[in-house]
This record gives structure tokens, C-alpha cells and sequence, in this order.
């Protein structure tokens, strides 16, 4: 082949090349115009498909818009009555958690008032203790001092006492009471006026905080 034919050759060629049209699709993407007639395309169908929705009243019938309102009614009563439910179950579980608040506090009460008692009914014994002394002393000789010191110590413990609001039982000539007194034994009363059932003497004290017993006194009562 000769140098003149091979430039033509080549010419050619490059000239092919210009011609051929650059194919958009064969990379798969659309032209810039059918996208945005595409777009253009779905809005307007979302708007058709809304419109269809919307009830054109004053093209209905009287039947028809009758039946319409009455859909729309139904409709109405149903929403009110989930929303109603949601109220009910939203007020009971706020009720629930009330109920659990308030009983969980009565058990923190108890526990705390259980943990009280424990620890006075542990001390009573000992306050029991210094009040004999001071009785059997009152007739005894006792050095003043020694006296005083025992003294103030059982006034320690009925301060104690009084501060955590227990009670003592140790009334004598009152009526007989289960909750408070335990019969060790009966005896017939000096007094012929004295009724049955009557606390003669407290063997040893009871104690009460609020309405609760601690321990029942031991009491002497009348036949």
C-alpha cells in the first residue's frame, strides 16, 4: 500500500468516528428532558389520585351525599372510640403506677416501723429492770447518789420512749382490755364495789406505739 492510499485510509476513519451519535442509553441513563417529563408525570398522577379521593358534595345526589355524610359519620365515631379507649388504657396505667407508688411506700413504712419496734423491744427489758429498782428502793436506805444516778438513767429511757411515741401500760383499776393486758392469774378484789374483770395490779409494764401493742402488760384481775 502506497503512502497516498494509507492518509486515506486514515482519513476516513476519524471521519466515521465523528459521525457516529453518542447513544445516552447505552450507559443507562435517560436524557435530561425525559427525566424531567417523567417527574413531571408522577406529580401530576399523585395529584389526580388526592383529587379522586375529596368527595365533590355538590355533584352527589341527595342519597348519595346522604349516604356520603353518614360514612363520614361512622368514620368520626370510630376515631372517637380508639381515642377514647387510649384514654382509658393511659388512665389506668397511670392509676396502676399510683397504686404501685402508694404501696410501696406502705411497705417502706412498715419495714422502717417493724425495724423500730425491734430495737425498743430489746431495750424494754432493761427499762423494766431500773424501774423495779426504783420501787424496791423506796423503802430501802440507799445512798442518795446511787439513787440519783439510777434515777436519771430511767428518766433517759422514757425520753427515749416518748420520742419514738410509745405508750406504757400500767394503769391499774381500769376495765380488762385483750389488746393490752394478759391475765397471769385472778384474785377477788379488797373493794366488794370493784367489778369483774377489773386490772388490780401490773406485774410487768406493757407498752404500745400508736394503735399497735409492743407487749401486753401482765396484770392481776379481779374475780
Amino acid at each position: 500500500m502506497s503512502k497516498e492510499e494509507e492518509k486515506n485510509l486514515d482519513r476516513e476513519e476519524n471521519e466515521s468516528a465523528r459521525e457516529q451519535p453518542v447513544d445516552e442509553a447505552s450507559n443507562g441513563q435517560k436524557p435530561k428532558d425525559e427525566a424531567a417529563e417523567d417527574q413531571q408525570s408522577d406529580e401530576q398522577k399523585k395529584e389526580r389520585e388526592g383529587a379522586e379521593k375529596e368527595v365533590d358534595y355538590e355533584s352527589l345526589g341527595k342519597d348519595e351525599l346522604i349516604e356520603s355524610l353518614e360514612q363520614r359519620d361512622e368514620q368520626i365515631d370510630e376515631l372517637q372510640q380508639q381515642l377514647t379507649e387510649t384514654q382509658d388504657k393511659h388512665l389506668r396505667k397511670v392509676a396502676e403506677l399510683d397504686n404501685m407508688k402508694k404501696r410501696i411506700n406502705r411497705e417502706r413504712t412498715e419495714i422502717r416501723q417493724q425495724a423500730k419496734i425491734k430495737a425498743l423491744e430489746d431495750f424494754l427489758p432493761i427499762n423494766d429492770d431500773l424501774q423495779r429498782t426504783l420501787n424496791a428502793a423506796e423503802g430501802l436506805e440507799i445512798d442518795d447518789k446511787f439513787l440519783d444516778g439510777v434515777k436519771m438513767v430511767a428518766d433517759k429511757f422514757d425520753n427515749v420512749l416518748k420520742q419514738n411515741n410509745v405508750e406504757r401500760i400500767d394503769e391499774t383499776m381500769v376495765p380488762f382490755d385483750v389488746d393490752k393486758h394478759e391475765a397471769m392469774m385472778r384474785q377477788p378484789a379488797e373493794d366488794k364495789d370493784v367489778e369483774s374483770n377489773t386490772v388490780l395490779q401490773i406485774l410487768e409494764n406493757g407498752y404500745r406505739i400508736g394503735n399497735r401493742t409492743i407487749r401486753h402488760a401482765k396484770v392481776i384481775v379481779s374475780e
